[in-house]
């Protein structure tokens, strides 16, 4: 592409995106990190990402990232914000766009992960995050918070069939407080949007819990009545 008399002289960039990677294991809310391989801050802990190829979009850009790294192509994923300290990146300069992914974890996943040398580590390692990457979860954590208020996006890191109780754990992760049994509860069934299987999970309950399930359908009925889904 020949580039237009009033682009020329001016500065060059190198464009990168940073992938924060969020998974549901063991009732937490848990982050996918690597260590770094090249310097700067090589063996440094840090997000997934790469820099923009010249012929594709920053969104393709971070979905070509998660897919090489987790073989998944549906993710749910959502921008979070550009990253342009003059200092962030001490080997160039780099701007940088960070995305969110939520993924639902199995075991056939976490092979893949496990053969990238990718690892999940609790929220807490966060302080350990090279370069600025640190802010880009807690900028990627406090917009889940908001959405997950207001939006269902809290089923994509959940199994297909999950009981009651692991749903409230997982609002509680994401929110990092205890909710109300009883309320919680008495909330989510009255929206409409669970629907009640037969199975139940006899592994982690003696008298063995339901298995739900997310009806986007309902769920989408909800909001054409002018209602939504509300934590």
């Amino acid at each position: 592409m020949t580039s237009h008399p009033f682009y020329e002289g001016q500065a060059r960039f190198l464009v990168s995106v940073d992938c924060v990677i969020l998974g549901f294991i063991g009732n937490e809310i848990k982050l996918l990190t690597f260590h770094r391989k090249i310097e700067p801050n090589v063996g440094g802990l840090s997000l997934l990402g790469g820099f923009v190829y010249e012929n594709e979009t920053i969104d393709a850009a971070a979905m070509r990232v998660l897919s090489d790294l987790t073989g998944l192509d549906n993710v749910y994923m959502n921008q979070v914000g550009a990253y342009g300290r003059l200092d962030r990146d001490p080997g160039e300069r780099v701007i940088s766009v960070a995305y969110y992914a939520l993924i639902r974890i199995d075991d056939t996943l976490n092979s893949v992960i496990s053969a990238s040398d990718s690892q999940w580590v609790n929220l807490d390692r966060t302080g350990e995050l090279i370069f600025d990457h640190k802010q880009m979860v807690d900028d990627a954590l406090a917009q889940l918070r908001r959405q997950a208020a207001l939006y269902p996006v809290g089923f994509n890191l959940l199994p297909e069939r999950f009981t009651l109780t692991q749903l409230q754990s997982l609002y509680e992760s994401i929110y990092a407080e205890k909710f109300d049994k009883r309320n919680f509860r008495k909330k989510m069934l009255s929206m409409g949007i669970l629907e009640r299987l037969e199975e139940k999970d006899r592994e982690h309950s003696k008298r063995g819990a339901y298995y739900f399930v997310f009806n986007k359908e309902k769920y989408e009925e909800l909001v054409r009545k002018g209602s939504g889904f509300s934590i």
